[in-house]
């Protein structure tokens, strides 16, 4: 077996320490079925209807799955059946992909796999044999979100096909904005420094921290940084330093920390289940995934309502955080089957991404499918607007910027210097050490 390269070793741990957290970002149709776990399965047979596919969370992208084998089924192939194996998280997949291609053996791969956004593309760089592009599917690929899309696109050329939209919203519990004198519209377009001082407002009069994020990731950073137009890499090489909107961004989240307007979780769990659905916060700032979590404080239904980022200096700011994509490997057998499946289904169907939303909370990036009724449906929990529609329509404005497979090793590290920072460091040599630490990682 050939020895695995060092930047594909830790591009795969940095990955694996990153599943639990992108997994929710993360009945059978008849014609799908899940299996628990790794097992090999292999690809499908020449000239037959079946495909087999890797996935996680069985409570999200399966259900997606599910619905678009039902429509192929249905309208395109009355003999299609899709497998869908079910991994515990995203780094199964990835590891999946490294031991078969340091191997260069691909005959234990399914047909198709889901795989993250923020590492296909070192995973197509480090394995290009292990991928078969798209090229030739029938899918308007101009009638997806640009951002999204973006990260499926290696030199030029399309690998895969979204499944999701992780377009992020900033929710705010109304009935509390009103308690201080404010409303959304207020909240839409706001600087940080606005909403800074709305949250202090809202802690002083009901004791609820603004929002929340995790403090043992990077996400809030992250989030803040795209809606500026910003990455945190540039050239490949970490982007920390020399960035004055890092700078920025990072010291606005020590002001709202101090301040109780942001709460930073220590764990994983403590911000979806103490801070979020313990009801400690008026407000969400995530990936749009987040909103089963919300709803699962029923007592709250009709009191959200959904708007843009905040920015540094005012205006409308828009960010994606999370999401897949899904990917023929070199094992499928029926090629021409596998890209008719995605192009028809998750390539523009209305009817998979409709029952997609309904079965799963998935939220299309094809722009045309938010024409649907379903999606013009107003949302009970939202105050009765039509928010699967604001999102998509919000997606097209996530700005573009440089991704890494180093991501989320960026944001441990940039997380930690905000920390520190809070208990009484100096920023500035934080986020140095920041980078030092992040480009030892990365081998410059």
């Amino acid at each position: 077996m050939k020895k695995i390269s060092r930047r594909a070793f830790l591009s795969v741990m940095a990955a694996a320490g990153a599943a639990a957290a992108l997994t929710a970002c993360g009945g059978s149709s008849g014609s799908s079925t899940a299996a628990s776990g790794s097992a090999s399965v292999g690809g499908s047979q020449p000239g037959g209807h079946k495909l087999t596919a890797y996935a996680w969370d069985k409570n999200f992208n399966i259900p997606a799955l599910n619905a678009a084998a039902a429509d192929y089924k249905e309208n395109v192939d009355p003999e299609f059946e899709l497998e869908v194996i079910e991994q515990s998280g995203a780094g199964d997949v990835e590891n999946a992909i490294t031991l078969a291609g340091s191997a260069h053996d691909y005959s234990n791969l399914p047909d198709i796999v889901q795989f993250q956004d923020h590492y296909i593309q070192r995973y197509v760089s480090d394995y290009p044999d292990a991928f078969v592009p798209m090229e030739g599917a029938d899918v308007d690929w101009d009638g997806f979100g640009k951002e999204k899309l973006s990260y499926s696109i290696v030199d030029g050329v399309h690998y895969g096909v979204p499944v999701d939209n992780s377009t992020v919203i900033f929710a705010y519990r109304t009935d509390l904005l009103e308690q201080v004198g404010k409303t959304i519209d207020d909240m839409t377009g706001a600087t940080w420094a606005d909403v800074t001082k709305v949250g202090e407002d809202v802690y002083a009069k009901t004791g609820k921290y603004l929002f929340s994020c995790s403090g043992d990731n990077g996400d809030l950073i992250y989030i803040m940084m795209q809606a500026e137009g910003v990455a945190e890499f540039k050239d490949g090489e970490p982007y920390i330093t020399e960035n004055e909107t890092m700078h920025r961004v990072c010291e606005t989240i020590v002001d709202m920390a101090k301040k109780n307007v942001c709460y930073l979780a220590n764990s994983w769990s403590d911000y979806i289940d103490q801070s979020i659905q313990g009801d400690m916060v008026a407000g969400v700032v995530q990936g749009n995934w987040i909103i089963p979590t919300m709803e699962a404080v029923t007592e709250n239904s009709g009191k959200w309502q959904i708007t843009t980022i905040p920015t540094l200096d005012g205006g409308e700011g828009y960010a994606s955080n999370g999401g897949s994509g899904l990917y023929i490997t070199a094992n499928c057998g029926n090629v021409d089957l596998a890209k008719s499946f995605l192009a028809y289904t998750f390539g523009g169907s209305t009817q998979t991404y409709d029952n997609a939303l309904r079965d799963g909370g998935v939220v299309t990036t094809v722009l045309k499918c938010a024409d649907s009724d379903v999606y013009n449906e107003g949302v009970e929990f939202f105050n009765n607007e039509p928010i699967y529609k604001q999102i998509v329509e919000m997606s097209e404005n996530v700005p573009i910027i440089e991704q890494s497979d180093y991501h989320v090793r960026a944001g441990v590290y940039l997380t930690t210097a905000v920390i520190n920072t809070i208990n009484g460091s100096n920023l500035d040599d934080e986020l140095a050490n920041a980078e030092q630490q992040l480009r030892f990682e990365m081998g410059l």
